[in-house]
C-alpha cells in the first residue's frame, strides 16, 4: 500500500472505521466514497425481501417470535404480513 497511516491524526470517523475493518478496509472506504454522507437504515434486512421470503413458505418451521426476534421487525409486523400469505395462497 502506500504510506502508513498515522491512526493518532485519524479523524474521529475514521477511527473507527480503521477500529472496525483495519487499515487496508479504511483507506478502501475513504478512497471509495470520501466526502459522501451515509444515512443507514435502522433495519439491517429488506421489508420487500422479507415479504418475498415469507410468502415462499422460507419460514414455515419459525414462530412468528423467531421471526421477528431474527430480522427485527416487530411481531405484529411479521403476523399481519403470515395472515396476508395465507389469506392469497
Amino acid at each position: 500500500m502506500g504510506k502508513k497511516v498515522d491512526y493518532d491524526l485519524l479523524h474521529p470517523s475514521y477511527k473507527v472505521l480503521y477500529d472496525i475493518v483495519g487499515e487496508e478496509g479504511m483507506m478502501k472506504i475513504y478512497n471509495l466514497y470520501r466526502g459522501t454522507q451515509f444515512q443507514l437504515p435502522m433495519k439491517l434486512y429488506d421489508r420487500v425481501a422479507l415479504k418475498k421470503a415469507i410468502s415462499d413458505d422460507d419460514f414455515d418451521n419459525k414462530s412468528v417470535q423467531e421471526i421477528s426476534l431474527q430480522y427485527g421487525f416487530s411481531p405484529r409486523w411479521v403476523q399481519k404480513t403470515l395472515a396476508h400469505h395465507k389469506k392469497e395462497g
